[in-house]
Protein backbone atom coordinates (compact mmCIF):
# COMPACT_ATOMS: atom_id res chain seq x y z
CA UNK A 1 0.00 0.00 0.00
CA UNK A 2 1.72 3.10 -1.32
CA UNK A 3 -0.96 5.71 -1.12
CA UNK A 4 -4.00 6.48 0.04
CA UNK A 5 -7.17 7.44 -1.16
CA UNK A 6 -8.80 10.66 -0.53
CA UNK A 7 -11.96 10.65 0.95
CA UNK A 8 -15.40 12.81 -0.17
CA UNK A 9 -18.44 14.38 1.55
CA UNK A 10 -20.41 11.21 2.34
CA UNK A 11 -16.90 9.63 3.73
CA UNK A 12 -16.14 12.79 6.02
CA UNK A 13 -19.94 12.57 7.36
CA UNK A 14 -19.78 8.93 8.03
CA UNK A 15 -16.80 9.76 9.96
CA UNK A 16 -18.19 12.50 12.41
CA UNK A 17 -21.40 10.79 13.01
CA UNK A 18 -19.21 7.67 14.48
CA UNK A 19 -17.25 9.85 16.29
CA UNK A 20 -18.40 10.48 20.08
CA UNK A 21 -18.39 14.04 21.11
CA UNK A 22 -15.66 14.10 23.92
CA UNK A 23 -14.17 17.40 23.92
CA UNK A 24 -10.53 17.98 24.32
CA UNK A 25 -9.47 21.02 26.23
CA UNK A 26 -7.07 22.17 22.61
CA UNK A 27 -9.97 22.41 20.26
CA UNK A 28 -11.32 25.85 19.27
CA UNK A 29 -15.10 24.69 19.60
CA UNK A 30 -16.83 22.00 21.51
CA UNK A 31 -17.15 19.00 19.84
CA UNK A 32 -20.87 19.32 19.68
CA UNK A 33 -21.11 22.56 17.61
CA UNK A 34 -18.10 21.52 15.64
CA UNK A 35 -20.78 18.96 14.70
CA UNK A 36 -23.27 20.87 13.82
CA UNK A 37 -21.56 23.05 11.66
CA UNK A 38 -19.83 20.44 9.97
CA UNK A 39 -21.71 21.15 6.86
CA UNK A 40 -20.35 24.72 6.91
CA UNK A 41 -16.61 24.05 7.16
CA UNK A 42 -17.25 20.41 5.14
CA UNK A 43 -14.58 22.17 2.27
CA UNK A 44 -11.82 23.08 5.18
CA UNK A 45 -12.33 19.99 6.38
CA UNK A 46 -11.91 17.89 3.11
CA UNK A 47 -9.16 20.04 2.12
CA UNK A 48 -6.79 19.44 5.63
CA UNK A 49 -7.50 15.59 5.94
CA UNK A 50 -7.30 14.68 1.48
CA UNK A 51 -3.51 17.10 2.07
CA UNK A 52 -2.74 15.25 5.11
CA UNK A 53 -3.85 11.88 3.09
CA UNK A 54 -2.14 12.64 -0.10
CA UNK A 55 0.93 14.13 1.20
CA UNK A 56 1.56 11.76 3.43
CA UNK A 57 2.27 13.81 6.32
CA UNK A 58 0.40 14.05 9.80
CA UNK A 59 -0.27 17.89 11.00
CA UNK A 60 2.55 19.15 13.17
CA UNK A 61 -0.18 21.29 15.75
CA UNK A 62 -2.21 17.88 16.10
CA UNK A 63 0.36 15.95 17.67
CA UNK A 64 0.07 17.29 21.68
CA UNK A 65 -2.36 14.37 23.75
CA UNK A 66 -3.67 15.91 26.97
CA UNK A 67 -3.39 12.81 29.84
CA UNK A 68 -6.08 12.14 32.30
CA UNK A 69 -4.82 9.57 34.50
CA UNK A 70 -7.42 6.98 34.76
CA UNK A 71 -7.30 4.44 37.93
CA UNK A 72 -7.56 0.95 36.36
CA UNK A 73 -9.23 -0.02 39.12
CA UNK A 74 -11.25 1.42 42.03
CA UNK A 75 -9.59 -0.55 44.85
CA UNK A 76 -6.26 0.26 43.63
CA UNK A 77 -4.20 2.62 45.68
CA UNK A 78 -4.67 6.47 44.27
CA UNK A 79 -1.11 7.30 45.26
CA UNK A 80 0.46 4.48 42.97
CA UNK A 81 1.05 5.81 40.17
CA UNK A 82 1.54 2.70 38.26
CA UNK A 83 -2.21 1.98 39.26
CA UNK A 84 -2.99 4.68 36.67
CA UNK A 85 -4.09 4.40 33.14
CA UNK A 86 -2.49 6.95 30.65
CA UNK A 87 -5.57 7.91 28.33
CA UNK A 88 -4.93 10.39 25.68
CA UNK A 89 -6.98 13.01 24.87
CA UNK A 90 -6.86 14.01 21.59
CA UNK A 91 -7.86 17.09 19.02
CA UNK A 92 -11.18 16.55 17.41
CA UNK A 93 -9.14 16.90 13.78
CA UNK A 94 -6.52 14.70 14.64
CA UNK A 95 -9.08 11.83 15.32
CA UNK A 96 -11.18 12.64 12.12
CA UNK A 97 -7.44 12.41 10.14
CA UNK A 98 -6.78 9.01 11.71
CA UNK A 99 -10.58 7.58 11.14
CA UNK A 100 -10.18 8.18 7.63
CA UNK A 101 -6.63 6.51 7.90
CA UNK A 102 -7.73 3.53 9.99
CA UNK A 103 -10.83 2.79 7.37
CA UNK A 104 -8.47 2.58 4.37
CA UNK A 105 -5.35 0.43 6.17
CA UNK A 106 -7.98 -1.82 7.97
CA UNK A 107 -9.38 -2.75 4.68
CA UNK A 108 -6.43 -3.56 3.75
CA UNK A 109 -5.11 -5.38 6.42
CA UNK A 110 -7.98 -7.49 5.79
CA UNK A 111 -7.92 -8.11 2.49
CA UNK A 112 -4.64 -9.52 2.48
CA UNK A 113 -5.01 -11.16 5.66
CA UNK A 114 -2.68 -9.43 7.56
CA UNK A 115 -4.30 -9.83 10.98
CA UNK A 116 -3.57 -12.91 13.01
CA UNK A 117 -6.20 -15.41 12.92
CA UNK A 118 -6.20 -16.05 17.21
CA UNK A 119 -6.02 -12.02 17.53
CA UNK A 120 -9.48 -10.57 18.64
CA UNK A 121 -8.85 -7.00 19.82
CA UNK A 122 -10.25 -4.24 18.32
CA UNK A 123 -11.70 -6.05 15.20
CA UNK A 124 -14.88 -5.84 13.56
CA UNK A 125 -17.03 -9.09 14.25
CA UNK A 126 -14.27 -10.29 17.05
CA UNK A 127 -14.55 -9.37 20.73
CA UNK A 128 -13.48 -10.70 24.49
CA UNK A 129 -16.94 -13.16 24.40
CA UNK A 130 -15.42 -14.87 20.90
CA UNK A 131 -12.10 -15.56 22.52
CA UNK A 132 -12.91 -16.91 25.73
CA UNK A 133 -15.97 -19.11 24.18
CA UNK A 134 -13.27 -20.26 21.68
CA UNK A 135 -10.46 -21.12 24.87
CA UNK A 136 -13.34 -22.61 27.43
CA UNK A 137 -14.59 -24.91 23.70
CA UNK A 138 -11.11 -26.12 23.78
CA UNK A 139 -10.30 -26.95 27.54
CA UNK A 140 -13.78 -28.61 28.14
CA UNK A 141 -13.51 -30.84 25.27
CA UNK A 142 -9.86 -31.46 26.49
CA UNK A 143 -11.30 -32.57 29.80
CA UNK A 144 -14.10 -34.18 28.15
CA UNK A 145 -11.62 -36.63 26.05
CA UNK A 146 -9.88 -36.82 29.76
CA UNK A 147 -7.03 -35.02 29.34
CA UNK A 148 -5.54 -32.12 30.81
CA UNK A 149 -5.16 -28.79 30.34
CA UNK A 150 -2.75 -25.99 31.39
CA UNK A 151 -3.60 -22.13 30.92
CA UNK A 152 -1.20 -19.63 30.83
CA UNK A 153 -2.06 -15.84 31.39
CA UNK A 154 0.65 -13.82 30.38
CA UNK A 155 0.84 -10.15 31.48
CA UNK A 156 2.75 -7.65 29.39
CA UNK A 157 3.78 -4.58 31.80
CA UNK A 158 2.91 -0.92 30.32
CA UNK A 159 2.85 -2.67 27.15
CA UNK A 160 1.24 -0.13 24.79
CA UNK A 161 3.52 2.83 26.42
CA UNK A 162 6.70 1.04 25.28
CA UNK A 163 6.21 0.49 22.18
CA UNK A 164 9.25 1.52 19.56
CA UNK A 165 9.17 3.48 16.87
CA UNK A 166 11.30 2.23 14.98
CA UNK A 167 11.01 -1.07 14.89
CA UNK A 168 7.19 -0.20 14.65
CA UNK A 169 7.89 1.47 11.55
CA UNK A 170 9.94 -1.53 10.48
CA UNK A 171 6.42 -3.64 11.36
CA UNK A 172 4.63 -1.35 9.00
CA UNK A 173 6.76 -1.73 5.94
CA UNK A 174 7.99 -5.57 6.12
CA UNK A 175 5.33 -6.91 7.36
CA UNK A 176 2.22 -4.60 6.62
CA UNK A 177 3.73 -4.18 3.14
CA UNK A 178 3.06 -0.43 3.19
CA UNK A 179 5.52 1.93 1.36
CA UNK A 180 5.71 5.87 -0.16
CA UNK A 181 3.54 8.52 0.93
CA UNK A 182 1.44 6.44 3.51
CA UNK A 183 4.79 4.85 5.51
CA UNK A 184 6.08 8.61 5.69
CA UNK A 185 2.19 9.43 7.35
CA UNK A 186 2.94 6.73 10.06
CA UNK A 187 6.66 8.39 10.12
CA UNK A 188 5.07 11.64 10.74
CA UNK A 189 2.17 10.45 12.60
CA UNK A 190 4.46 9.02 15.32
CA UNK A 191 7.30 11.58 15.48
CA UNK A 192 8.06 14.39 17.68
CA UNK A 193 4.96 13.79 19.46
CA UNK A 194 4.10 15.95 23.10
CA UNK A 195 1.80 15.24 25.77
CA UNK A 196 1.12 17.06 29.23
CA UNK A 197 -0.84 15.65 31.86
CA UNK A 198 -3.96 17.71 33.26
CA UNK A 199 -5.31 16.89 36.84
CA UNK A 200 -8.11 19.14 37.87
CA UNK A 201 -6.98 23.04 36.87
CA UNK A 202 -3.49 21.98 37.00
CA UNK A 203 -1.38 21.20 34.21
CA UNK A 204 2.13 20.05 33.61
CA UNK A 205 4.88 21.32 30.80
CA UNK A 206 4.67 19.64 27.63
CA UNK A 207 6.84 16.66 27.46
CA UNK A 208 8.09 15.19 24.30
CA UNK A 209 6.71 11.11 23.12
CA UNK A 210 9.95 8.75 22.13
CA UNK A 211 8.10 5.68 22.41
CA UNK A 212 4.02 3.98 22.85
CA UNK A 213 1.46 4.34 20.86
CA UNK A 214 -1.46 7.33 22.46
CA UNK A 215 -4.11 5.21 24.49
CA UNK A 216 -7.63 6.83 23.76
CA UNK A 217 -6.55 7.63 19.87
CA UNK A 218 -7.99 6.07 17.04
CA UNK A 219 -4.89 4.03 15.71
CA UNK A 220 -3.32 3.19 19.01
CA UNK A 221 -4.92 -0.16 19.40
CA UNK A 222 -4.29 -0.98 15.59
CA UNK A 223 -1.12 -0.08 15.56
CA UNK A 224 -0.58 -2.38 18.53
CA UNK A 225 -1.79 -5.62 17.33
CA UNK A 226 0.39 -4.73 13.89
CA UNK A 227 3.89 -4.37 16.67
CA UNK A 228 2.28 -7.72 17.77
CA UNK A 229 2.35 -9.95 14.74
CA UNK A 230 5.58 -11.77 15.37
CA UNK A 231 4.31 -12.89 18.50
CA UNK A 232 1.81 -15.35 16.92
CA UNK A 233 5.04 -17.14 14.90
CA UNK A 234 7.17 -17.46 17.73
CA UNK A 235 4.22 -19.44 19.63
CA UNK A 236 3.52 -21.23 16.63
CA UNK A 237 7.08 -22.51 16.21
CA UNK A 238 6.76 -24.07 19.61
CA UNK A 239 3.09 -25.82 18.54
CA UNK A 240 1.35 -24.34 21.54
CA UNK A 241 -1.81 -22.90 21.49
CA UNK A 242 -2.90 -19.54 21.92
CA UNK A 243 -5.10 -16.37 21.58
CA UNK A 244 -5.07 -12.49 22.30
CA UNK A 245 -6.93 -9.79 22.69
CA UNK A 246 -4.46 -6.65 22.42
CA UNK A 247 -1.39 -6.65 25.30
CA UNK A 248 -3.36 -9.85 26.56
CA UNK A 249 -1.93 -12.97 25.62
CA UNK A 250 -2.95 -16.53 27.12
CA UNK A 251 -1.04 -19.51 25.92
CA UNK A 252 -2.44 -23.21 26.72
CA UNK A 253 -1.58 -26.80 26.10
CA UNK A 254 -3.33 -30.10 26.08
CA UNK A 255 -1.73 -32.94 27.96
CA UNK A 256 -2.40 -37.00 27.42
CA UNK A 257 -2.00 -39.12 30.74
CA UNK A 258 1.44 -39.87 31.21
CA UNK A 259 3.22 -37.78 28.31
CA UNK A 260 4.95 -34.49 29.99
CA UNK A 261 6.69 -33.73 26.52
CA UNK A 262 3.99 -30.52 26.11
CA UNK A 263 5.04 -29.00 29.74
CA UNK A 264 8.42 -28.80 28.21
CA UNK A 265 7.49 -27.45 25.28
CA UNK A 266 5.18 -24.86 27.22
CA UNK A 267 8.67 -23.85 29.31
CA UNK A 268 10.73 -23.61 26.23
CA UNK A 269 7.51 -21.52 24.72
CA UNK A 270 7.52 -18.66 27.37
CA UNK A 271 11.21 -18.27 27.40
CA UNK A 272 11.16 -17.49 23.74
CA UNK A 273 8.57 -15.29 24.49
CA UNK A 274 10.64 -13.43 26.92
CA UNK A 275 13.43 -13.46 24.74
CA UNK A 276 11.02 -11.89 21.91
CA UNK A 277 9.64 -9.49 24.24
CA UNK A 278 13.13 -8.10 25.20
CA UNK A 279 14.33 -7.65 21.66
CA UNK A 280 11.12 -5.88 20.78
CA UNK A 281 11.50 -3.57 24.03
CA UNK A 282 7.98 -4.98 25.83
CA UNK A 283 8.05 -6.59 29.40
CA UNK A 284 7.03 -9.60 30.33
CA UNK A 285 5.70 -9.91 33.96
CA UNK A 286 6.75 -12.94 35.09
CA UNK A 287 5.48 -12.31 38.92
CA UNK A 288 1.93 -11.58 37.59
CA UNK A 289 1.40 -14.68 34.97
CA UNK A 290 -0.91 -16.49 36.20
CA UNK A 291 -0.95 -20.64 35.36
CA UNK A 292 -4.34 -22.67 35.80
CA UNK A 293 -4.24 -26.46 35.30
CA UNK A 294 -8.10 -28.14 33.97
CA UNK A 295 -8.98 -31.70 34.02
CA UNK A 296 -9.50 -34.60 36.95
CA UNK A 297 -8.60 -33.31 40.34
CA UNK A 298 -6.70 -36.37 41.20
CA UNK A 299 -4.53 -35.51 38.14
CA UNK A 300 -3.90 -31.66 38.90
CA UNK A 301 -1.78 -32.40 41.60
CA UNK A 302 1.25 -34.14 39.51
CA UNK A 303 0.62 -31.81 36.40
CA UNK A 304 1.21 -28.82 39.05
CA UNK A 305 4.16 -30.50 40.55
CA UNK A 306 5.52 -31.11 37.00
CA UNK A 307 5.31 -27.19 35.79
CA UNK A 308 6.71 -25.97 39.53
CA UNK A 309 9.87 -27.66 37.75
CA UNK A 310 9.98 -25.32 35.14
CA UNK A 311 9.34 -22.57 37.86
CA UNK A 312 5.63 -22.04 37.15
CA UNK A 313 3.47 -21.32 40.05
CA UNK A 314 -0.04 -22.17 39.64
CA UNK A 315 -3.68 -21.23 40.65
CA UNK A 316 -7.34 -22.06 41.26
CA UNK A 317 -8.57 -18.85 39.63
CA UNK A 318 -8.07 -16.10 37.63
CA UNK A 319 -9.46 -13.07 35.59
CA UNK A 320 -9.55 -13.72 32.06
CA UNK A 321 -10.49 -11.02 30.28
CA UNK A 322 -13.00 -9.47 32.96
CA UNK A 323 -14.17 -13.33 34.03
CA UNK A 324 -12.81 -15.06 36.71
CA UNK A 325 -12.54 -18.69 35.73
CA UNK A 326 -11.60 -21.48 37.95
CA UNK A 327 -10.61 -25.27 37.35
CA UNK A 328 -13.72 -26.85 37.40
CA UNK A 329 -14.83 -24.04 35.24
CA UNK A 330 -18.00 -23.66 37.02
CA UNK A 331 -17.58 -19.85 37.42
CA UNK A 332 -18.83 -19.47 41.31
CA UNK A 333 -16.28 -17.09 41.42
CA UNK A 334 -17.37 -15.33 38.91
CA UNK A 335 -20.76 -15.07 39.91
CA UNK A 336 -20.42 -14.55 43.09
CA UNK A 337 -18.50 -11.04 42.07
CA UNK A 338 -20.98 -10.15 39.52
CA UNK A 339 -23.53 -10.88 42.40
CA UNK A 340 -21.95 -8.24 44.84
CA UNK A 341 -21.71 -5.88 42.44
CA UNK A 342 -25.21 -6.13 40.68
CA UNK A 343 -26.86 -5.43 44.57
CA UNK A 344 -24.39 -2.82 45.13
CA UNK A 345 -25.37 -0.64 41.88
CA UNK A 346 -28.67 -2.16 42.31
CA UNK A 347 -29.15 -0.91 45.93
CA UNK A 348 -28.21 2.75 44.47
CA UNK A 349 -30.65 2.59 41.74
CA UNK A 350 -33.42 1.94 44.56
CA UNK A 351 -32.72 4.85 46.57
CA UNK A 352 -32.85 7.03 43.16
CA UNK A 353 -36.28 5.27 41.62
CA UNK A 354 -38.55 7.96 42.85
CA UNK A 355 -36.89 11.00 41.18
CA UNK A 356 -36.68 8.87 38.05
CA UNK A 357 -38.87 8.40 34.96
CA UNK A 358 -39.81 4.48 34.43
CA UNK A 359 -38.06 5.01 31.16
CA UNK A 360 -34.72 6.33 32.61
CA UNK A 361 -34.81 3.99 35.84
CA UNK A 362 -34.77 1.15 32.68
CA UNK A 363 -31.77 2.18 31.38
CA UNK A 364 -29.88 2.03 34.89
CA UNK A 365 -30.92 -1.69 34.97
CA UNK A 366 -29.49 -2.31 31.53
CA UNK A 367 -26.61 -0.01 32.00
CA UNK A 368 -25.19 -1.91 35.45
CA UNK A 369 -27.31 -4.78 35.99
CA UNK A 370 -27.55 -6.38 32.30
CA UNK A 371 -24.16 -5.09 31.31
CA UNK A 372 -22.93 -7.39 34.26
CA UNK A 373 -25.16 -10.74 33.86
CA UNK A 374 -24.65 -10.67 29.94
CA UNK A 375 -20.66 -10.25 29.88
CA UNK A 376 -19.35 -13.35 28.22
CA UNK A 377 -22.34 -15.15 29.13
CA UNK A 378 -21.83 -17.71 26.44
CA UNK A 379 -19.44 -19.76 28.37
CA UNK A 380 -21.99 -20.40 31.41
CA UNK A 381 -23.41 -23.13 29.50
CA UNK A 382 -23.64 -26.44 31.56
CA UNK A 383 -23.47 -24.84 34.79
CA UNK A 384 -25.53 -26.07 37.62
CA UNK A 385 -29.30 -24.91 37.91
CA UNK A 386 -28.28 -23.14 41.83
CA UNK A 387 -25.43 -21.23 39.79
CA UNK A 388 -28.26 -19.80 37.70
CA UNK A 389 -30.40 -19.22 40.21
CA UNK A 390 -27.52 -16.77 41.71
CA UNK A 391 -28.15 -14.56 38.86
CA UNK A 392 -31.76 -14.83 37.97
CA UNK A 393 -32.54 -13.30 41.49
CA UNK A 394 -30.60 -10.39 40.44
CA UNK A 395 -32.59 -10.66 37.69
CA UNK A 396 -35.68 -10.82 39.78
CA UNK A 397 -35.06 -7.96 42.22
CA UNK A 398 -33.95 -5.54 39.29
CA UNK A 399 -37.66 -5.89 38.03
CA UNK A 400 -39.13 -5.40 41.27
CA UNK A 401 -37.14 -2.47 41.14
CA UNK A 402 -38.60 -1.27 38.23
CA UNK A 403 -42.06 -1.97 38.37
CA UNK A 404 -42.37 -1.49 42.07
CA UNK A 405 -43.45 -5.32 42.63
CA UNK A 406 -43.89 -6.49 46.32
CA UNK A 407 -41.74 -9.36 47.38
CA UNK A 408 -45.10 -11.56 47.23
CA UNK A 409 -45.75 -10.99 44.01
CA UNK A 410 -44.94 -13.88 41.64
CA UNK A 411 -42.40 -12.19 39.06
CA UNK A 412 -43.36 -14.67 35.92
CA UNK A 413 -45.85 -12.23 34.98
CA UNK A 414 -43.51 -8.91 35.38
CA UNK A 415 -40.50 -10.33 33.54
CA UNK A 416 -42.55 -10.92 30.80
CA UNK A 417 -45.04 -7.29 30.55
CA UNK A 418 -40.92 -5.98 30.23
CA UNK A 419 -40.48 -8.63 27.98
CA UNK A 420 -37.15 -9.91 29.65
CA UNK A 421 -35.79 -13.45 28.58
CA UNK A 422 -35.07 -14.96 32.35
CA UNK A 423 -31.64 -15.92 32.66
CA UNK A 424 -30.86 -19.35 31.58
CA UNK A 425 -32.86 -18.27 28.09
CA UNK A 426 -30.87 -15.17 28.00
CA UNK A 427 -27.40 -17.78 27.80
CA UNK A 428 -28.97 -19.47 25.07
CA UNK A 429 -30.05 -16.46 23.44
CA UNK A 430 -26.78 -15.42 23.36
CA UNK A 431 -24.99 -19.10 22.25
CA UNK A 432 -28.17 -18.83 19.28
CA UNK A 433 -26.03 -15.58 18.08
CA UNK A 434 -23.16 -16.06 17.84
CA UNK A 435 -24.23 -19.99 16.05
CA UNK A 436 -26.30 -17.18 13.41
CA UNK A 437 -23.11 -14.47 13.30
CA UNK A 438 -20.67 -17.63 12.53
CA UNK A 439 -22.85 -18.97 9.86
CA UNK A 440 -23.27 -15.77 7.92
CA UNK A 441 -19.98 -14.40 8.23
CA UNK A 442 -20.52 -11.99 11.20
CA UNK A 443 -18.06 -13.37 13.20
CA UNK A 444 -14.34 -15.06 13.47
CA UNK A 445 -13.00 -17.80 11.51
CA UNK A 446 -12.17 -19.61 14.70
CA UNK A 447 -15.74 -19.51 15.45
CA UNK A 448 -17.29 -20.37 12.31
CA UNK A 449 -14.35 -23.69 12.67
CA UNK A 450 -16.14 -24.94 15.95
CA UNK A 451 -19.41 -25.45 13.91
CA UNK A 452 -20.02 -28.27 10.68
CA UNK A 453 -23.10 -27.95 8.23
CA UNK A 454 -25.30 -31.34 9.15
CA UNK A 455 -24.69 -33.62 5.58
CA UNK A 456 -27.62 -35.95 5.67
CA UNK A 457 -27.02 -39.91 3.60
CA UNK A 458 -29.46 -39.19 1.52
CA UNK A 459 -31.68 -35.58 0.60
CA UNK A 460 -34.09 -35.08 2.94
CA UNK A 461 -38.13 -33.40 1.21
CA UNK A 462 -38.20 -30.97 4.82
CA UNK A 463 -36.72 -29.92 7.65
CA UNK A 464 -32.76 -30.51 6.79
CA UNK A 465 -32.19 -26.72 6.00
CA UNK A 466 -29.41 -25.25 8.02
CA UNK A 467 -28.55 -27.97 10.71
CA UNK A 468 -25.32 -28.25 12.15
CA UNK A 469 -23.83 -31.61 12.46
CA UNK A 470 -23.83 -32.52 16.42
CA UNK A 471 -20.09 -33.88 17.77
CA UNK A 472 -20.16 -37.17 20.10
CA UNK A 473 -18.99 -36.30 23.53
CA UNK A 474 -18.72 -37.99 26.97
CA UNK A 475 -18.74 -36.31 29.99
CA UNK A 476 -20.61 -32.80 31.51
CA UNK A 477 -17.61 -31.21 30.00
CA UNK A 478 -18.00 -32.11 26.26
CA UNK A 479 -21.73 -31.27 26.69
CA UNK A 480 -20.73 -27.69 28.23
CA UNK A 481 -18.56 -27.07 25.42
CA UNK A 482 -19.83 -24.52 22.17
CA UNK A 483 -19.32 -27.10 19.75
CA UNK A 484 -21.71 -29.44 21.27
CA UNK A 485 -24.12 -26.93 23.52
CA UNK A 486 -24.74 -24.42 20.03
CA UNK A 487 -25.58 -27.05 17.50
CA UNK A 488 -27.94 -28.76 19.76
CA UNK A 489 -30.11 -25.78 20.53
CA UNK A 490 -29.87 -24.19 17.40
CA UNK A 491 -31.18 -27.57 15.74
CA UNK A 492 -34.21 -27.12 17.59
CA UNK A 493 -34.87 -23.87 16.20
CA UNK A 494 -37.78 -23.85 13.37
CA UNK A 495 -36.34 -23.85 9.86
CA UNK A 496 -37.45 -20.54 8.91
CA UNK A 497 -35.49 -19.03 11.93
CA UNK A 498 -32.80 -20.96 11.22
CA UNK A 499 -32.48 -19.60 7.65
CA UNK A 500 -33.64 -16.58 8.45
CA UNK A 501 -31.35 -13.37 6.79
CA UNK A 502 -31.77 -10.82 9.76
Amino acid sequence: MAQFQPINSKELQDILCQLNSSSCCLDILPTSFFKKVSKILEPALLQIVNLSLTSGVFPEPLKTAVIKPLLKKDSLDKTQMNNYRPISNLPFLSKIIEKAVFHQLNEFLINNNCYDVFQSGFRQNHSTETALTKVTNDIRLNTDSGNMSVLVLLDLSAAFDTVDHAILLRRLENWVGLTGPVLNWFKTYLENRKYFVSIGNFTSEPTEITCGVPQGSILGPLLFNIYMLPLAQVIKNNNISYHSYADDTQIYIRLTPGDRGPVQALGKCIEDINDWMCHNLLQLNKNKTEVIVFGAKEKRLDVTTELQSIQLKTTNQARNLGVVIDTDLNFDKHIKAVTKSAYYHLKNISRIKDLMSKQDLEKLVHAFIFSRLDYCNSVFTGLPKKSIRKLQLIQNSAARVLTRTKKVDHISPVLRSLHWLPVCQRIDFKVLLLVYKALNGLAPKYMTDLLTQYVPARPLRSSGSGLLSVPRVRTKHGEAAFSFYAPQIWNRLPENLRSAET
